[in-house]
């Protein structure tokens, strides 16, 4: 990917302010969600007990039944909450489904040379 977000389909993994919560408040999933909205993305998402709460709070994305199902078609996958979850997914998999394997881990829950060696173009934040 080039930058430019417009027409480009990004999942978001994790909208709660942190793992084992539905909590919302400041969570930095929303500020991510809006700005790629107004750039012109399409967005899906999943979290694993947020998304009542999110559905509240952000409007105009598509909301997975789980993360092979948001990863599905993309062009950049985010992890924004490191839930165990998010720690065990079969990347192989996640690659397979994929417009283009582009990962951007938010929280550094993955080995980059590990992602990388599988063909992945990763970006850890703060690495």
């Amino acid at each position: 990917m080039d930058g430019n977000v417009k027409g480009k389909t990004i999942g978001i993994l994790g909208l709660s302010f942190k793992p084992d919560t539905d909590d919302m408040r400041d969570a930095p999933a929303i500020t991510v969600i809006n700005n790629l909205l107004q750039e012109g993305a399409a967005i899906k998402a999943y979290d694993p007990i947020a998304m009542n709460n999110a559905k509240r709070i952000l409007k105009g994305i598509e909301y997975g039944a789980d993360s092979y199902s948001v990863a599905k078609d993309c062009d950049l996958l985010i992890v924004m909450t490191e839930w165990n979850e998010f720690k065990k997914l079969d990347l192989g998999k996640i690659k397979e489904l994929m417009k283009e394997p582009v990962l951007l881990d938010g929280r550094n829950i993955y080995n980059p040379q590990e992602v990388r060696g599988m063909g992945f173009r990763y970006t850890g934040v703060g690495r």
